[in-house]
């Protein structure tokens, strides 16, 4: 009689697409090379290298899904249950404080608008209709003024934080909410071509960014990894604190993340569903 095929084991794949910008990427990749080396100590899959994929969201519902990083809003609307979280970065950086984060409504330096109601008519990028930082959280900010109904005389999608800074400052569109980390990376990164931009307000704070993992497989594997990347930052702290800011990743309960339903709804309430 024939022996059973054996089941094989879902390809492993990590991703850390969030923040990884072109000038920090080796650094990002020192990050997951320190967490794999680690996840092997413990016998433990870990992939050579990070997948970096066009469509970075492919991966996080991957059942060999070892890490990735997504951002809190399709956390809540999609990936619930589906994945399992692994903790909640901490950043070192204005607009972060513990592992919450918010976004700055960034408009150009020599433009004279000094409130949010006074940018009604104005036009407005969002990075994507699934972002916390640069769709939901802008939404949050303009609804009390928004009166329940359209704000903006128009509204583009940029398709990415960086890309909505480069609208404003080109004059394309007058304001953009900026992730707090993008913001950071940008003045860093590109001093010149942004200083001519200005931060007009704040958002609500919300979780940053879930880092999490397959719900298929060890149920514990998520402590293994928090511990991982502890310890990773721990060994290579000021690398990883000057480069990409991250000083340490929390352990959260998942009930953290319903802050973004509330932020959601409350525009809801206040009739602005939508940043239009």
């Amino acid at each position: 009689m024939a022996a059973p095929a054996r089941s094989r084991a879902p390809k492993a794949v990590a991703s850390l697409p969030m923040y990884d910008w072109p000038e920090v990427s080796p650094v990002v990749d020192r990050l997951w090379e320190g967490v794999a080396a680690r996840l092997r100590e413990a016998k433990m899959p870990a992939p050579g290298q990070l997948a970096r994929r066009t469509d970075h969201t492919s991966v996080w519902r991957e059942p060999g899904l070892v890490l990735s990083q997504t951002c809190g809003y399709p956390y809540v609307k999609s990936l619930r249950g589906k994945v399992t979280l692994v903790g909640a970065p901490v950043y070192d950086v204005p607009g972060c404080v513990d592992a919450t984060y918010c976004s700055f409504l960034v408009v150009r330096r020599d433009d004279p608008v000094s409130s949010i109601a006074a940018l009604r008519g104005r036009r407005a990028a969002v990075n994507g209709w699934d972002s916390q930082s640069g769709f939901s959280a802008l939404r949050a900010t303009l609804a009390p003024f928004t009166g329940g109904g359209r704000f903006f005389g128009e509204v583009k999608v940029s398709g990415g934080h960086r890309a909505s800074l480069r609208a404003v400052a080109d004059g394309i569109v007058d304001v953009a909410a900026i992730d707090a980390v993008c913001w950071a990376l940008a003045q860093r990164h590109e001093p010149s071509a942004f200083a001519g931009l200005r931060v007009l307000a704040q958002s609500p704070a919300a979780p940053s960014l879930p880092f999490i993992t397959s719900a298929v497989g060890d149920p514990l594997r998520h402590v293994a990894l928090l511990d991982a990347l502890r310890q990773t930052l721990t060994a290579g702290g000021p690398l990883f604190r000057n480069a990409l800011f991250l000083t340490d990743v929390l352990p959260v309960q998942d009930e953290a993340y319903d802050r973004i339903t509330e932020i959601e709804q409350r525009a809801a309430q206040l009739g602005y569903a939508t940043v239009a």
